[in-house]
């Protein structure tokens, strides 16, 4: 497998466990409070840049969990094959 397809598949499982995770978090808290054991990674608050004519604002936050990196590591196993 070459190196920059490699560096997107563990891009996308951790963006797909991290959506599947909070799912599972959501779902099974009640059951398995530990699932829900995790960290925020991003920038809060959002920065802007305002020129007058154009407002930038850039910002964005990854929600991990226990649950969504059990869901990441399984797909980087079965898709980095």
């Amino acid at each position: 497998m070459k190196r920059g397809r490699h560096t997107w598949t563990i891009i996308f499982a951790l963006v797909i466990g991290a959506i599947v995770g909070t799912i599972l978090e959501g779902v099974l808290s009640g059951v398995a409070p530990v699932l829900a054991k995790g960290f925020n990674i991003g920038v809060n608050p959002p920065f802007t840049i305002d020129l007058n004519a154009v407002t930038f604002t850039f910002g964005f936050t990854l929600r991990l969990n226990l649950a969504g990196g059990l869901v990441a590591l399984l797909l980087v196993l079965l898709l980095g094959r």
